[in-house]
């Protein structure tokens, strides 16, 4: 990936053997993770892709070994914008918002979604949110990948903000997932693989990174589930796709993660149900922090959404 000026990057992806035949928009959606497939469509038909001397239409069926050009533009510089969009409030006081981000929300605004965003529905849903994250991520003190979904913590002002993100820094925040993937780790495991940017698919995260940093998984519970397995999992890190990076390296790719494996052309029968899943199935479940005014311990649960837990459901059945 070569850097443009300010914010613009160019980036570079080599369409693989696994990808040959698919849809263009379908690859860049798979490549580019804080992009949805809508915004991938919305760079192409704006002429910020290209392919040799072609034309790039979403549509096209590509071939391994092509070498796709984005060019990503950078942000709008205007600041974020209410929107009046779905938001699902766990908890809510004078200091903290917990909610419930559903899958395909993207956290806040970047290059090819400038709107849209969990931010854009805070500023909407809760007034005075913390300047502390600057303008484009007012109260954020984590996030959540585009895909995954599941409970996060808002701060509504600045010294929340400080407090909760010194017990994010300092590790003593609990943070724990579920998960299904492929095979069937042993509960207990401990993944330590230092993570960072993977020096050859800059759209990935890796233990191969040049500059890797500490990162720290734990596996709590696992239930077999006949080729795959229901994890529940911990973090004492918040890197950048730490559980997928983290369950793939090890042999268990998180079902349905097109970035790192976890997706499947063909699928055992017996767990057919997981050719439909359009997401990977990965769920913040529960965060428990100390409030940042009282102290006190408190703890949230998000449940599963409907998709993940009627597949749940059904392969429960089948084993």
């Amino acid at each position: 990936m070569a850097s443009g000026a300010d914010s613009a990057r160019h980036l570079q992806v080599v369409v693989s053997p696994e990808d040959a035949g698919q849809r263009l928009d379908r690859i860049l959606a798979t490549r580019l993770p804080d992009c949805s497939r809508a915004q991938v469509q919305r760079l192409i038909r704006d002429g910020h892709v290209h392919i040799g001397r072609g034309v790039a239409r979403p549509s096209l069926a590509m071939k391994a070994g092509v070498t796709i050009d984005i060019d990503l533009p950078a942000p709008a510089p205007a600041t974020p914008q209410p929107e009046a969009l779905p938001l699902t409030i766990i908890y809510d006081d004078d200091d903290i918002v917990v909610i419930n981000k559903p899958a395909g929300m993207v956290v806040h605004p970047a290059a090819g979604h400038s709107g849209g965003t969990l931010v854009n529905a805070l500023l909407h849903h809760v007034r005075g949110l913390s300047g502390v994250g600057g303008a484009e991520r007012p109260g954020l003190v984590h996030r959540l990948d585009r895909g995954t979904s599941g409970v996060l913590v808002v701060a509504k002002h600045d010294r929340a903000h400080r407090t909760l993100g010194k017990l994010f820094h300092d590790r003593e925040v609990t943070k724990e997932y579920l998960a299904l993937v492929w095979g069937t780790p042993k509960a207990g495991q401990l993944f330590e693989r230092p993570i960072g940017r993977d020096p050859r698919h800059r759209q990935k995260m890796s233990s191969r990174s040049r500059r890797p940093r500490a990162a720290l998984t734990r596996l709590i519970e696992v239930e077999p589930l006949g080729g795959v397995s229901l994890v529940r999992l911990s973090i004492g890190t918040g890197r950048t796709h730490q559980i997928r990076v983290h369950l793939s390296e090890a042999g268990f790719p998180v079902v349905a993660d097109p970035l790192y494996g976890g997706v499947r052309r063909n699928v055992p029968a017996k767990v057919s149900a997981l050719s439909k899943l359009d997401r990977p199935f990965l769920h913040a479940a529960r965060l428990s922090f100390a409030h940042p005014s009282s102290g006190a311990t408190m703890t949230f649960d998000a449940p599963l959404p409907d998709e993940l837990s009627s597949l749940l459901g059904a392969l429960r059945v089948r084993s």
